[in-house]
């Protein structure tokens, strides 16, 4: 199986990044983390995207919060699928970071989620990994199906107390 890139900017973003490792750990998708960022080590960034493919991954996550130019500097050099997770800061509320990461010039697409958002962007990670993996493709249906169930049954409480 591919594995999944994980970049913060700063190891201030972990409480972010935890949600999409967490996510992974749950459809038991491989995963490494690190901390690179576009402007302080863009070298150090440079150098993993650029061997990203080589070293066996299948899409990369790259969160960022401010000017968030992480993952636009990652996806400059991949081909790699690069997902965006726009951090939330003190400053403009996270929308800054959202702006920056969405905004990419043609040719260089990053995929982006809402700010904060960790865990859909684990989730699409696995999503693409998964269209050459059946057994993950399985575990991502089941997942669905257990998510549907849940809001089925509280929709079957709801229902049973309030309509008469």
């Amino acid at each position: 199986m591919k594995k999944v890139g994980i970049i913060m900017g700063s190891d201030s973003d972990l409480p972010v990044v935890e949600k999409a490792m967490l996510a992974l750990d749950e459809l038991n998708v491989p995963y490494e983390v690190h901390v690179f960022s576009a402007h302080r080590t863009p070298l150090e960034a440079k150098e993993f995207s650029a061997n990203a493919r080589a070293n066996g991954f299948g899409a990369i996550i790259a969160a960022a919060g401010m000017a968030a130019h992480l993952a636009g500097a990652i996806a400059a050099n991949t081909t790699l699928p690069v997902i965006g997770i726009p951090v939330k800061s003190s400053n403009l509320d996270g929308m800054d970071a959202l702006l920056s990461t969405v905004q990419m010039p043609p040719g260089i697409p990053v995929a982006t989620v809402a700010i904060n958002g960790a865990k859909n962007a684990a989730i699409l990670a696995a999503q693409i990994i998964a269209v050459e993996d059946a057994d993950l493709a399985a575990k991502l249906d089941a997942q669905r199906k257990t998510a549907a169930d849940t809001v089925l049954e509280k929709n079957k409480a709801i229902e049973e107390k309030y309509n008469k």
